[in-house]
């Protein structure tokens, strides 16, 4: 069957991750991407190494740019300009992560586009909106910092961390492809397109969930809790004979099998741990406990026996350990992206799984092209 977004034309301005992130998903999905990139450097994430493949192409870029094609264009040329503005009314949709007010320089923005193509749907990616933030730079770890992520992150007597991965970018990513599904709907209902604003702050904002609605509902601010969970216990890293094990129990069935497990059952019983408020406020007796019982045998073994027992509790994998895992429990989670010259690059696989219209893998990243006049 032709893939779900076959013939839909996405002309793809953005660079570095959130953009790029975007606009793979829609590839995969079959969207036909076109990838805007500035001669001789194309983009940034080109030169973003270490690591490297074998063929010297940096890993970053590999990342977020499969399924697309590699267009090179000068926007501060009329004649390349000109070349721009001609793809744009005749694309679907236009993503574009500039700062705000160049792409109207360019003649390049919504606003400009929308008479010649009343359907476009044009998404602009910023750091922290049009408005009063247009002028700050929208880095993902300047964004974990004033968005309060790392507020939250890391060791309670220790300084703040950012996350192991620029995890805004990529919530960013993912919310702007959902707003430009819901446009494209939208269009295909009334046949009018129209602009989205996405800004990595808002975001970071939406996905802290509980984290947020406690300070917008209740007033609590959150502070750096180390592995724990503000909400649930025992949620955290718990040293055992020989290494650590985590162990998420988030109800009461999962706490009375852990405790039995553990040769323990009395802990269930006991009025300080009988329900999650409860371990919750006397999480660290409960700590104490756990430490005691955990030390008698190493973390593979009680991961096993929590695991059969259904209590959530795992060994803290490395990358490739985590890799590993995914292939034994039959994710598949790598795949090979064909290139020109025949070889491949292996990439992680897109995770959403349809029953009629799978994602596909036809094209590595591309090299970046020669200028085209």
């Amino acid at each position: 069957m032709a893939p779900p977004l076959d013939n839909l034309r996405v002309l793809d301005f953005s660079r570095i991750l959130a953009g790029p992130f975007a606009t793979m998903q829609l590839a995969d999905l079959g969207a036909t991407v076109t990838k805007i990139e500035r001669p001789g450097r194309g983009d940034d994430t080109r030169s973003w190494g270490p690591p490297h493949d074998e063929r010297g192409q940096a890993t970053y870029f590999q990342s977020v740019n499969r399924n697309k094609n590699s267009l090179v264009l000068n926007l501060t040329d009329e004649h390349d300009r000109a070349r721009a503005r001609q793809l744009a009314t005749e694309a679907d949709v236009v993503v574009e992560n500039f700062r705000p007010g160049l792409m109207a320089e360019f003649g390049l923005d919504y606003d400009q586009l929308r008479p010649g193509n009343p359907g476009l749907v044009y998404c602009s990616i910023t750091g922290f909106g049009r408005g009063a933030g247009a002028a700050m730079p929208g880095y993902d770890l300047l964004i974990q910092a004033l968005g309060g992520l790392m507020s939250i992150t890391g060791d309670p007597g220790g300084e703040p961390q950012k996350v192991g991965v620029a995890v805004v970018d990529v919530l960013t990513g993912l919310f702007a492809t959902t707003g430009i599904l819901g446009a494209l709907y939208h269009r295909r209902a009334t046949g009018r397109g129209q602009r989205i604003d996405v800004d990595l702050f808002s975001c970071l904002l939406a996905g802290l969930v509980n984290q947020a609605s406690a300070f917008t509902s209740a007033g609590v601010v959150a502070k750096r809790m180390g592995n724990r969970h503000p909400s649930i216990a025992p949620y955290e890293l718990l040293p055992c004979a020989d290494g650590n094990l985590v162990l998420a129990v988030g109800n009461d069935r999962q706490f009375t099998a852990l405790c039995k497990v553990l040769g323990a059952p009395e802990l269930a019983a006991d009025d300080r741990f009988g329900t999650n408020p409860d371990r919750v406020a006397n999480r660290q007796a409960l700590h104490a406990e756990l430490v005691r019982l955990l030390a008698a045998r190493p973390a593979a073994e009680w991961t096993k026996e929590l695991t059969e027992a259904r209590v959530p509790a795992g060994v803290v994998n490395d990358i490739a350990g985590a890799f590993a895992l995914a292939q034994d429990l039959g994710l598949d989670p790598i795949v090979e992206v064909p290139r020109p010259d025949g070889t491949t690059v292996a990439v992680p696989r897109n995770p959403v799984n349809y029953s009629e219209t799978p994602p596909a893998y036809y094209s590595a990243p591309p090299d970046l092209p020669e200028r085209e006049r």
